[in-house]
């Protein structure tokens, strides 16, 4: 009786496994898919307003001034050059001792005694000791450009750039994101700037493919691994 019950949980808890499993799907990232790292088309003169005025500050062009970008739509080139080294540790140690002593108490003038030998005699001693250490590292290094396009002219006149660069190789696709802030005073001559340069950046890197896949957990280990897990 005890081999059919357990026999019975571990085909309903197997049905259950496959049931879930079939319910999960792995959507993975797309180009496009996140607005905010989206390619910025230029400005339609005709969508402006009309002022009566021929000269357009929004799309005008000047004969003396060089290719910066500097307009919604203009394109700019970030390299990049970042790398980040962590490193904490902690130490800590604690330590503890105590005693207590009752020698041979006196009760109506005489010890207290069985056959000769005291019995309220007590000598009590403790110590506690703790000891704790911990180290982590962490290091990071990302290399290379990206080409990407101005989404806003801010009142100040700095540029929000956004844009993302898609790899297909084999098995797969690599793609790098990036959106930030960039001062014109910063963009060289080259029309490029440095990512150290490009503030509140977003950087984002990963792959897509039977390689990524492969590399990651599988969704059952995940939840044997997260905080649902009681152990």
């Amino acid at each position: 009786m005890q081999n059919f019950e357990n026999s019975s949980r571990a085909i309903v808890l197997a049905a259950a496994l496959a049931t879930l499993a079939g319910c999960v799907t792995v959507v993975e990232p797309g180009k496009g898919d996140e607005p905010r790292f989206s390619t910025t088309a230029p400005i339609d003169p005709s969508t402006l307003p009309a002022t009566g005025a021929i000269y357009q500050s929004a799309v005008a062009m000047t004969l003396f001034e060089d290719y910066k970008a500097r307009r919604v739509g203009d394109i700019l080139t970030v390299v990049l050059m970042e790398e980040t080294n962590a490193r904490k540790s902690a130490d800590a140690s604690s330590s503890r001792e105590a005693s207590a002593q009752l020698l041979d108490p006196v009760i109506f003038g005489r010890p207290v005694t069985s056959n000769g030998v005291p019995i309220l005699n007590t000598d009590v001693t403790g110590s506690q000791d703790f000891n704790g250490e911990g180290e982590a590292a962490q290091s990071n290094m990302l290399e290379g450009s990206i080409t990407v396009t101005v989404a806003e002219v801010l009142p100040n006149g700095n540029l929000v750039v956004q844009g993302e660069k898609w790899i297909r190789i084999n098995r797969g696709e690599e793609f790098l994101q990036l959106r930030g802030i960039v001062r014109p005073v910063d963009i060289s001559a080259e029309n490029a700037v440095l990512s150290t340069q490009v503030a509140d950046a977003e950087l984002g890197y990963g792959g897509t493919g039977q390689v990524a896949r492969a590399s990651s957990q599988g969704w059952l280990s995940r939840f044997f691994g997260s905080v649902l897990w009681p152990l």
